[in-house]
């Protein structure tokens, strides 16, 4: 396994990924509203890509037809906009990613359609602060696995479910490097973190089971027994002071 090790003026680039990422998916959550479609947020993406000068990460990798993943209620990730129209109470996880200059920015969050019931906005935060969490330990000379048994805890302490077949990643000129970074694991574990790391953390978070199935359109993921889900993403950079947050505005 080789982790890539960035300089200043490749993180303060990603930086500005991260920012455009972090800006677009701000007027996303404002767009949000009972009977729209799933695949209007996409259009609005296109516009604001633009805009901003940079280009879509997910379009077209692997063969994905959309600019950003939007999954919703029991749809865990990579969900692909289109026809669906979203109502009151509806979570809707966005996952975006975004090129620029070359270096790639990815982040995601899940929010409400209009009023939610408190075991969806429980979810939410859980899984936000799972990924604070796993934030929270990510400095130079911890390990790998101290990432992944910080946001396994936070979200198992509350009794949650971490997803486990899908993971966070290594991000720089491409968009998954190395390393894999399971939302599950033991401290003490792993490699050791080094200054110039950039990884992206993204705890995906079930209210009940942990397993997963694929949709019928080979991309969707969904919760295995039908239960919410919920999924939170930053893009971070290991630096001397301690972990830093590229991914927004």
């Amino acid at each position: 396994m080789s982790i890539i090790i960035k300089s200043n003026r490749e993180i303060a680039i990603m930086r500005q990924a991260g920012s455009i990422v972090a800006t677009i998916l701000e007027l996303l959550k404002l767009q949000l509203r009972p009977g729209m479609k799933t695949k209007e947020l996409d259009v609005i993406v296109v516009g604001e890509l633009e805009k901003l000068g940079a280009k879509p990460s997910f379009k077209g990798y692997h063969g994905f037809t959309a600019n950003l993943c939007v999954s919703v209620n029991d749809e865990i990730v990579h969900g692909i906009p289109g026809e669906r129209i979203l109502h009151e109470g509806d979570i809707v996880s966005l996952d975006f990613g975004a090129i620029f200059k070359g270096f790639q920015g990815d982040a995601a969050l899940t929010v409400g359609v209009g009023k939610v019931n408190p075991q969806a906005k429980e979810l939410m935060e859980t899984t936000e602060g799972a990924l604070k969490a796993g934030i929270a330990v990510a400095y130079p000379e911890a390990r790998l696995g101290d990432i992944s048994a910080a946001i396994q805890n936070y979200a198992e302490s509350r009794g949650y479910s971490v997803v486990r077949e899908y993971t966070g990643h290594g991000i720089g000129r491409e968009m998954h490097e190395e390393p894999q970074i399971p939302n599950f694991g033991l401290p003490g574990t792993g490699p050791v973190l080094k200054s110039g790391m950039t990884l992206a953390l993204e705890p995906m978070v079930n209210i009940g089971d942990w397993r997963t199935k694929l949709g019928d359109d080979h991309w969707t993921v969904l919760t295995a027994d039908g239960s919410l889900s919920a999924h939170f993403e930053h893009t971070i950079a290991i630096t001397d002071a301690g972990p830093e947050v590229l991914t927004i505005v």
